[in-house]
């Protein structure tokens, strides 16, 4: 059984513009991040959701009712929303809401990095959890194990959806970090992965809850679209 999750990064906040770590802080939509998420919503008015999902961040929320606004005009029937924070995006502890420069280097320093791509090339996109919580001065930062496991609850509670068939369409309101999280582990090679993907993107993953995450249980479609 398979259900085709399309995975869209939420409109652009005050913090994306300000170039701040974000994480579990809640930062509103600005003009451009509300066009983001009506501009997905028609790149996905075709598409009728059986099941919708996101963060208990107002950026997520607003992004899922305006695209299921547009989806509903076109016809669809609509989806209740699940509102859950196993949706989240990553947890930066100490260093939520500061500049996003100052908090890699402070995470990568003492390892001999002084930047976001530069721990990830030399140590790996994990290194960029475990660093920035070595580097918080209370520990409150999410690992690389406490985050996927989180982020794990979320497929299981999607797997866990009785509504839900084969070949049915879902849609989660996803996270910048999340997003290249999930590439970095599941995506073959190919995919450019330097940069974030865009604001109001759309990501799509085949899920199939009867396997394994990692034993084919997601297969990437499409990134960034």
């Amino acid at each position: 059984m398979t259900f085709h999750l399309h995975l869209v990064r939420h409109g652009q906040t005050y913090f994306n513009r300000y170039n701040r770590l974000q994480g579990w802080s809640n930062s509103p939509l600005t003009e451009s991040g509300v066009a983001d998420a009506e501009k997905a919503g028609h790149k996905l008015a075709d598409v009728e959701f059986v099941a919708a999902y996101c963060s208990d961040t107002t950026r997520a929320e607003l992004t899922a009712r305006s695209i299921l606004d547009i989806s509903e005009a076109a016809g669809h029937r609509r989806p209740p929303l699940t509102v859950d924070m196993h949706f989240r995006e990553q947890f930066y502890g100490y260093y939520e809401g500061l500049d996003m420069a100052m908090a890699w280097y402070a995470a990568g320093a003492p390892h001999g990095v002084k930047t976001y791509n530069a721990i990830v090339e030399r140590y790996g996109l994990a290194a960029t959890k475990d660093f920035l919580k070595e580097a918080d001065p209370f520990h409150d930062a999410e690992s690389e194990s406490e985050y996927w496991r989180r982020i794990e609850g979320g497929f299981d509670i999607i797997a866990a959806n009785a509504d839900l068939h084969d070949g049915d369409d879902v849609l989660v309101i996803s996270h910048g970090n999340t997003l290249l999280s999930l590439m970095h582990r599941f995506a073959p090679a190919g995919y450019d992965l330097t940069e974030r993907p865009a604001n109001g993107s759309v990501t799509v993953l085949d899920y199939d809850p009867s396997k394994p995450l990692d034993e084919g249980g997601i297969t990437i479609v499409s990134y960034n679209q």
